[in-house]
């Protein structure tokens, strides 16, 4: 028989009819794609799955006993539904249901054993399996026969893999099987050293393992092997993405003693915090280099990350450079415009009466702006006479060309994608120093390695004189307390203080997702159009509401908020378009409506908007989740701390790693299946170790082809631009 190996067709191991299943419902094309399905997890030989621990929601394949059969008539459509009750020993059971599939029956009889497969969902408080994927095990097989079946179906250790409804895990695995009776595992890309300090089996051994351990020892050695792998290749990307950035050519920008920088901290009208100042120094000695500053800057909401790039943009400006700022949205762009413009007073104002010569000029480009405004904005930008430029994606259009860019500063660098980065790098004649920031905090182990390409530097500290917030949660078995929510409005607002009510979407038939055929509809989310009227016809009668959503005509948008930072509005009802600096100090109270709809991350951003003045800051989450469930348990661990940093491991911890690692951002069949950046934290900083020595002795892997080929297995064109992201 033919060997095969990683590059093998399945079809000319499966056949054409399987190899299509595979390629159709699990983007599976070759041996290859096939060996780095791995299982998601394992059961045991002789141990039941227990049917009490299944959530709803969740994907299983359980082995059970049929307990039950029948046929019953359906009440609101022609035909029958066949209804099967299944145990596995430990009291629980799981209902199964087939709609007009009552020849089934013939299978299905009372004791058999079987795999079945599914999703958990729940009908009139029992939980059930609609229309399973199920193999069934010998007929009158014992509970320990079944076992012994299974084991010569799939090993003592039985392999559980992610599945489709038409391709379940038996399948899968049977699949897998017939392939390693033949596979010829590829060379080893590891180097031997690496290999040896690192004490990691060979390839073969843990492709081998992974799908059919012989025991737990080769199991732990297998997929700890495979996670280095996948933390290798990416570790050796990043580092060298940096060491290629530090070696490419680019203009320093020194700090001058007597320029507007200067000028501006001394007109500061207060202190600046120590993390400011430690960071402002590694970002002004990272601008004096003669090659690009590659650095991502990550700070609580409220840290005064603003600040920080203001100065490092007046830096490039005294060196004759422009900055540029690019913002994810017109609203958070104008908001910096008028905020820079106000702190710079004079020094933002050169060539006009009442600004300072030595000075500098503002620019705002936005899409809305009209032609003739565009025009005196682009030729400002054009000339040079505006060092700092403040837009959103209309920076990146063409004919907005600037005289010397030298730093670019990306405000909520998650909402940019690579494309819109390069082709704002494209407008400056030499490469320029990139600086980009989040409110996000951004775990030690996602940050080596999804930004493990930037310099990190972190604000902690918040500004003196900041208050603090309090966060609670409105839930729904105290209806009383929503009505207490909405008079703390009334107080506040009669307090001279200003409050946000935050709805998920903005109006009817926005964003709404159908439900499935196999569950329960859920109620549309809270909608800012539907709910403004509601609190000015009910418990907010008589205050001044506005209304601000994504949807607005940038005029309209700048309108409202320019009423509500004036004070012209008591309430402001809004989507997340408020979500990042938004900066009204007089706003002490958020309602959250539909709380449960947002992630933690989102949660705490958008409660950073109050609290910004003197008075104390409360932020109510209003939400409909029950106390044990998943979202609600999220909630109260948003509502018990402001700690952004352990909010964002509590992120992480309930996100899928595929998510944060960027495999559904690209798009496209990713190998990088194992690695936890939660449970896996020293694998990674050992990996990162190993791959900075490497690259530091041959940045271009010239000496190890092996490896080098892997590296662009596991990170293809796609995943790295997601990388660079940073």
């Amino acid at each position: 028989m033919n060997e095969t190996t990683t590059d093998t067709p399945l079809r000319k191991v499966l056949g054409d009819r399987t190899a299509k299943a595979l390629a159709t419902h699990l983007e599976l094309h070759t041996a290859g794609d096939l060996i780095y399905h791995f299982p998601r997890r394992y059961d045991e030989r002789g141990e039941q799955t227990d049917l009490r621990a299944l959530e709803i929601g969740e994907q299983v394949t359980v082995l059970a006993q049929v307990q039950s059969v029948s046929v019953k008539p359906m009440r609101q459509r022609k035909g029958n539904m066949l209804e099967i009750t299944i145990g596995d020993g430990s009291g629980a059971t799981l209902t199964c249901t087939f709609f007009n599939q009552a020849w089934r029956e013939r299978d299905l009889k009372r004791g058999r054993w079987g795999l079945f497969a599914g999703k958990v969902t729940d009908f009139r408080g029992k939980r059930q399996l609609n229309g399973p994927a199920y193999q069934l095990l010998s007929a009158d097989a014992t509970q320990d026969e079944a076992a012994e079946e299974i084991e010569e179906f799939a090993g003592a250790l039985i392999p559980v893999y992610p599945a489709a409804q038409a391709v379940p895990t038996w399948v899968i695995a049977k699949c897998v099987r017939t392939v390693l009776d033949t596979f010829q595992p590829p060379a080893d890309p590891l180097p031997a050293g690496v290999r040896a300090n690192r004490n990691l089996v060979g390839i073969g051994t843990a492709l081998h393992e992974i799908h059919r351990p012989t025991s737990k020892e080769a199991l732990y050695a297998a997929r700890y092997r495979l996670k280095w792998d996948e933390a290798f290749a990416v570790q050796l990307t990043l580092v060298q993405r940096r060491a290629k950035a530090a070696e490419s050519p680019g203009e320093a920008r020194p700090r001058r003693d007597d320029g507007i920088l200067a000028k501006f901290d001394a007109g500061l009208p207060y202190e600046l915090t120590d993390g400011q100042r430690t960071v402002g120094e590694e970002i002004a000695a990272d601008l004096a280099q003669p090659h690009p500053m590659h650095r991502l800057l990550q700070g609580e909401v409220g840290s005064g990350k603003t600040l920080v790039s203001v100065r490092a943009m007046l830096q490039v400006v005294d060196a004759g450079g422009q900055a540029a700022l690019l913002a994810p949205t017109e609203v958070l762009a104008t908001q910096h415009f008028r905020g820079i413009s106000q702190q710079l007073g004079a020094l933002g104002r050169a060539g006009e009466i009442d600004g300072d010569p030595a000075g500098t000029q503002l620019t705002l480009v936005t899409g809305s702006l009209g032609a003739a405004a565009r025009r005196a904005a682009l030729g400002k930008v054009a000339d040079g006479r505006a060092g700092i430029v403040i837009g959103t994606h209309a920076l990146l259009y063409e004919g907005v060309d600037f005289h010397d860019l030298g730093l670019i500063v990306v405000d909520e660098q998650h909402r940019f994608g690579v494309e819109q980065r390069d082709a704002l790098r494209a407008k400056a004649s030499r490469p320029p120093h990139v600086l980009v920031m989040t409110a996000t905090p951004i775990p030690r182990t996602v940050a080596m390695t999804v930004y493990g390409d930037l310099e990190t530097s972190t604000l902690s500290q918040l500004p003196r004189g900041r208050s603090p917030i309090a966060s609670h949660v409105v839930p729904p078995e105290k209806p009383a307390f929503l009505d207490r929510a909405w008079r703390r409005v009334r107080e506040e607002v009669q307090a001279g203080h200003q409050a946000y009510v935050v709805c998920p979407r903005i109006g009817a038939g926005d964003d709404e997702e159908p439900p499935s055929d196999n569950e329960p509809a859920r109620r549309p989310p809270l909608a800012v159009t539907e709910v403004a009227p509601l609190l000015a016809e009910g418990p907010l009668h008589g205050l001044r509401i506005g209304v601000l959503h994504g949807k607005l005509p940038a005029d309209e948008k700048d309108a409202v908020m320019r009423s509500f930072a004036a004070g012209d509005l008591d309430v402001l009802v809004a989507t997340t378009v408020i979500e990042v600096g938004v900066d009204v100090p007089n706003a002490t109270v958020m309602i959250i409506m539909d709380a449960d709809r947002f992630g933690v991350s989102q949660l705490h951003q958008l409660r950073g908007r109050v609290g910004r003045g003197t008075a104390p800051g409360v932020c109510l989450l209003v939400t409909e989740s029950v106390e044990g469930t998943p979202a609600r348990e999220r909630l109260d661990a948003v509502a018990s701390t402001t700690d952004g940093f352990k909010l964002s491991e509590i992120d992480l911890e309930q996100r899928r790693e595929g998510d944060v690692l960027g495999a559904s951002q690209s798009g496209r069949h990713s190998h990088l299946r194992l690695l936890s950046l939660l449970r896996d934290a020293k694998l990674i900083t050992d990996a990162r170790a190993e791959a900075s020595s490497l690259v530091q002795d041959d940045s271009d892997l010239s000496n190890y082809p092996a490896l080098a080929a892997s590296v662009a297995a596991f990170v293809d064109e796609e995943r790295a631009e997601y990388l660079e992201k940073g």
